[in-house]
């Protein structure tokens, strides 16, 4: 049964400050318009974007800026406007609180909460109205929708805020890259850091590493793929610390570039504060790049396998650099946590996302509706 889908999300995967989140939607966008469904996207305006455009099947409006997007579609007038069967909102830290004006069936995206992110980004008094409106409003306003997390780690933390467990499906990312014969791997130790440069990344810690391990590590370099407004402050480090000549700032890169830079590298860095799976997990390992990420980051304890796959760190950024310095310094081990990788990301596939994503929503829809059907087999 064709639905009219309506996604409600603050960027599109292709405004300057998207990542992986929104990769993950537009992909589930254009497969569900490719499976028969007419799919709506609005999201934020940005410069040069066009107001509405139709992408792959899938069509785009863009109204407002990052906070007014969210009051705009709540507007009942304005769901209304493309009488959709079911509303996907994507909640990313502010909630669009659909089910206050729409009568049909809501499913409520979430990558991950942001209780360690809100001071990051805001002072003391917005990060507390913040969370409050994550963890406490937004729980209650979503109390009889279902969710969709993207990770098992998200899942929990959905649950310690009060989200009943029967009601959250976990729906992994996918990836459709095929390993690319030719690639060709540094013959030096060699870091790669791909994402959007904003402090919750926490790119300074995998600057200050290659710092201490440039002594016992001489040709060790580092490239960082990807933009943001916290560029500047990272170029100004990387000259603090006397390593200008080891890092690459490469800004917005291709996705050729992109998985280039993923395959030269001897190890993927990851030192972000959040993350709700860590879709560069899987590009990375596409190409037999393990990474080191932080544990207590979240959807890293999914995508990477501790001691396999890649390292997962308990600590904090010393922890991180000794991670590093114990897997360059370790051949044998480091060419194990290659092979593994490869095996290991292959089990996840677009298709596979897109087709539980599609079950969730007619699953939703009948429920509405008062004919509920089987759900595709997870």
């Amino acid at each position: 049964m064709p639905l009219r889908v309506l996604l409600l999300n603050w960027r599109d995967a292709n405004h300057p400050e998207a990542g992986g989140a929104e990769k993950y939607l537009e992909v589930v966008a254009r497969g569900l318009a490719a499976r028969g469904h007419d799919v709506t996207f609005r999201t934020a305006w940005y410069p040069g974007a066009m107001p509405e455009e139709i992408i792959d099947g899938v069509r785009y409006v863009r109204r407002g800026g990052r906070l007014d997007i969210y009051p705009r579609a709540l507007a009942a007038h304005v769901i209304d406007r493309y009488r959709p069967d079911i509303v996907v909102d994507v909640q990313n830290g502010v909630p669009y609180l659909s089910p206050l004006t729409f009568r049909g069936p809501v499913v409520n995206l979430v990558h991950h909460v942001h209780l360690e992110q809100w001071p990051v980004i805001f002072g003391p008094r917005l990060s507390r109205l913040g969370w409050w409106l994550e963890s406490r409003v937004a729980p209650r306003i979503y109390r009889k929708t279902s969710y969709v997390a993207v990770s098992q780690s998200t899942r929990r933390e959905l649950i310690g805020i009060g989200v009943d467990a029967e009601r959250i499906e976990v729906i992994h990312n996918g990836t459709d890259v095929l390993h690319v014969e030719g690639l060709r791997r540094s013959p030096h130790p060699s870091l790669v850091v791909l994402g959007r440069l904003v402090p919750q990344k926490r790119v300074e810690i995998a600057l200050r590493a290659v710092a201490a391990l440039a002594p016992a590590v001489p040709n060790l370099t580092l490239d960082i793929a990807g933009s943001g407004w916290w560029q500047p402050h990272l170029e100004e480090l990387a000259r603090e610390l006397g390593i200008t000549d080891r890092v690459t700032f490469h800004g917005h890169v291709s996705e050729a570039e992109k998985h280039k830079l993923l395959a030269w590298a001897w190890i993927h860095a990851f030192p972000s504060l959040k993350e709700g799976w860590g879709l560069v997990v899987v590009e990375a390992g596409i190409h037999g790049t393990p990474t080191v990420a932080f544990a207590d980051a979240g959807g890293p304890t999914d995508s990477v396998l501790d001691g396999r796959t890649g390292i997962l760190v308990d600590g904090d950024g010393d922890d991180f650099t000794a991670a590093l310095r114990a897997l360059i310094a370790d051949a044998e081990r480091l060419e194990g946590m290659r092979q593994e990788v490869r095996t290991w990301v292959r089990r996840f596939h677009w298709e596979e996302t897109i087709e539980r994503w599609e079950g969730v929503l007619l699953h939703e829809v009948a429920t509405a509706q008062g004919s509920t059907p089987t759900r595709s087999p997870v």
